[in-house]
C-alpha cells in the first residue's frame, strides 16, 4: 500500500493537471489512480479520429489560469498534449485500478476498491468526470424482479443472501470478495477466464475461492420471477434461482459514487466549496463531476485551483 501527498483518483483532463499542479508546486509524492488502461480514456473512447476538441464549448469561454492549457485542436493532438504534460512533470499513473471508496483513519485517507486499500494520502482529488450509465444486458428484466436486479452497488450490502455477480472487470472482482463469506456468492462471467481484472484482485480472488463459486464461461440468456427469487436460465440450459443479482457490466453514475465516499449533496450536486473542498476535509473535486456541464478548459482551472487552495490551507501536504 502506497502513502501519498495526494492521491488523484481519475487521468482525464481534470486529474492530469491536478498531478501537474502538485509536482509544479513541490507537492511530491503524487499518484493517480485510473480505472482504464489509457489516460483520457473517455476522449479516446468517445472522440472518432481526427474529432476536435474544442477549447471553448456550447458558448462558454474560459481563460486559462493554470499550467496546462490549449486551443482547439485535433483528438491526436490533444492526446499527445497530454502525454507530453505527463512524461515533463514525471507523473506517476496507477492503471487497471478502480477506486470506490474511501475510508478515513486519522489525518489520512485510505483509497479502497473492493475489499482492498490502493494507498493511504493526506489529500484526495476526484476527478473523474462524468461517468457513463451502467451497462445493461440485451435480454429484457422482468418488472417483478426488478427490485432485486441491481446495475449498481448499494450503500448497504447484502448478507446471508444467495447472490449472483455478472461481470468480469475489477467491480465484479472486488464485490465477490467484499461479499465472500457473507453471502452464498456466485461469480458468472462469458468468458473461460478473466483478463481484464488486476493483479491485487486477483489474487483477493484466489484467496477467496473457496467462498465464491466461480461460473466461467457461461452466459444468461433470460430472467424470470420465481416466487420471492430471481430465476436464471443460463445458454448451457442450467438453470438457478438467486436472492440477488448485481450486474457489473461497466459505468457508474457519479451521484451513489460519491455518496458511497460520504460525499453530501445538494439539489443533485455534490455540496462544495469554491474551490472544489467537499464536506470531507481534505476531498476535493475537479472537472465535471462537480458541476452540471464542464469543459476542459474548466477541468485544467479547477485542478489548478484546489491544488492553490491544498497549498494555503494545509501547507504541510509538501512535507508528507
Amino acid at each position: 500500500m502506497k502513502n501519498l501527498s495526494v492521491g488523484i483518483i481519475g487521468a482525464g483532463p481534470a486529474g492530469i493537471a491536478a498531478a501537474v499542479e502538485c509536482k509544479a508546486s513541490g507537492i511530491g509524492n503524487v499518484v493517480v489512480f485510473e480505472k482504464s488502461t489509457k489516460f483520457c480514456s473517455t476522449i479516446r473512447r468517445l472522440y472518432p479520429a481526427g474529432k476536435r476538441v474544442d477549447r471553448d464549448y456550447k458558448g462558454s469561454k474560459e481563460s486559462s489560469t493554470g499550467i496546462c492549457t490549449f486551443e482547439t485542436e485535433s483528438k491526436e493532438e490533444f492526446i499527445q498534449r497530454m502525454k507530453k504534460y505527463i512524461e515533463d512533470y514525471q507523473i506517476k499513473i496507477e492503471y487497471n485500478v478502480e477506486i470506490n471508496s474511501l475510508e478515513k483513519n486519522d489525518d489520512f485517507y485510505f483509497l479502497k476498491g473492493g475489499t482492498l486499500n490502493f494507498a493511504r494520502a493526506y489529500v484526495v482529488i476526484i476527478g473523474t468526470g462524468v461517468f457513463d450509465r451502467p451497462k445493461k444486458p440485451s435480454y429484457p428484466i422482468p418488472e417483478e424482479i426488478k427490485d432485486r436486479v441491481f446495475f449498481e452497488l448499494p450503500k448497504e450490502l447484502p448478507e446471508g443472501e444467495k447472490i449472483l455477480i455478472v461481470g468480469g472487470g475489477n467491480t465484479a472482482a472486488e464485490l465477490a470478495c467484499l461479499l465472500a463469506g457473507k453471502c452464498d456468492v456466485h461469480l458468472s462471467y462469458r468468458r473461460p477466464q478473466f483478463f481484464r481484472i488486476n493483479e491485487e484482485n486477483l489474487k483477493e480472488l484466489e484467496r477467496k475461492k473457496d467462498n465464491i463459486r466461480f461460473y466461467l464461461g457461461t452466459e444468461i440468456r433470460e430472467l424470470k420471477g420465481d416466487n420471492d427469487l430471481v430465476k436464471v436460465f443460463f445458454t448451457d440450459g442450467h438453470t438457478e434461482s438467486f436472492s440477488k443479482i448485481f450486474y457489473c457490466l461497466g459505468g457508474s453514475t457519479p451521484k451513489l459514487f460519491l455518496e458511497k465516499m460520504g460525499i453530501k449533496f445538494q439539489e443533485n450536486l455534490p455540496a462544495i466549496d469554491e474551490f472544489g473542498e467537499s464536506n470531507l476535509q481534505r476531498v476535493f473535486l475537479i472537472g465535471d463531476i462537480a458541476i452540471k456541464k464542464g469543459t476542459i478548459m474548466h477541468a485544467f482551472n479547477s485542478a489548478h485551483k484546489a491544488v492553490k487552495r491544498i497549498l494555503e490551507k494545509y501547507p504541510q501536504v509538501k512535507l508528507l
